[in-house]
């Protein structure tokens, strides 16, 4: 069974990141308002009802926004740390909280999602993977540096959302203040644009289809930047860069991987049929 994947919104904005196949779906962070998700999911042609469960990666303001009004409203189970849900201070309704365990396959439907730890400056920050049958895709972003969890879980993925946060020089040369810039990229803060080339090009597998590259920083990166630095080296990946001002369209994610950088998106017209 094929996964569709889109990115919804994708910045310290706000995060927002959907899975799904025909019967479910999945968000993982709500980091916009429930308002501005609907009209975004609306505008894709997705359907709230195939929401079967929020993710939550970690507390900060851009990952989880969205979520308490989000979960009340549809009655989504919110899958969270202990650490995460106090230290955010986000009130979700206790009947829609599940306790998310790190390398414990969870069942949603037919969606098995996994979490696994991550460097990040937040109390118990994670990534995942989502597999349905025998496709894979994963979510990497908010990632202070690569570690052989990420790289294993990069290697499996028929497409990903990988953070290219930041450009090197336009971080050093930049305004931010100098703990600010050393907390970006002291270990626990965000990949630079390098370091998620080396991640890509070193472990991708031959499988991998399509390449979102999230979290991209409003001051310290250009999109056209990332977009020919990837290019470069996309050997039949189809790159995308996820906006923080938009959503990307819907990715048919179904083993094969696309040529010349042919994205199989599904157009809205589809889409109606689809969800």
């Amino acid at each position: 069974m094929a996964l569709f994947i889109t990115s919804l919104n994708s910045g310290s904005n706000g995060n927002c990141y959907y899975i799904g196949n025909n019967n479910e779906a999945i968000l993982i962070d709500a980091g916009l308002s429930c308002k501005e998700t609907e009209r975004r999911m609306k505008k894709l042609g997705l359907a709230m009802s195939k929401v079967k469960a929020i993710f939550v990666s970690h507390e900060h303001t851009d990952h989880v926004k969205g979520i308490p009004s989000l979960s009340t409203k549809y009655t989504i189970p919110v899958y969270i740390t202990t650490p995460t849900l106090k230290n955010g201070r986000i009130f979700i309704k206790k009947e829609n909280l599940i306790e998310l365990s790190k390398d414990q396959p969870i069942h949603v439907g037919t969606l098995t999602v996994t979490a696994f730890s991550k460097h990040h400056d937040a109390a118990d920050p994670h990534s995942f993977i989502i597999t349905c049958n025998d496709i894979t895709v994963g979510v990497f972003t908010d990632i202070g540096s690569v570690c052989d969890r990420l790289t294993d879980n990069f290697r499996k993925c028929h497409a990903a959302f990988l953070e290219s946060n930041y450009d090197e020089t336009l971080l050093e040369n930049g305004r931010y203040p100098l703990h600010l810039k050393n907390r970006i990229r002291g270990g626990k803060g965000h990949l630079s644009n390098t370091e998620a080339l080396e991640v890509f090009t070193k472990h991708r597998a031959p499988h991998l289809s399509h390449l979102l590259l999230s979290h991209l920083s409003a001051e310290n990166n250009h999109p056209e930047v990332v977009q020919q630095l990837f290019d470069k080296h996309a050997a039949g990946t189809e790159v995308v860069i996820a906006s923080r001002y938009q959503e990307t369209p819907v990715y048919l994610i179904n083993g094969i991987k696309p040529v010349l950088h042919e994205a199989i998106k599904i157009h809205r017209p589809m889409q109606l049929n689809l969800f």
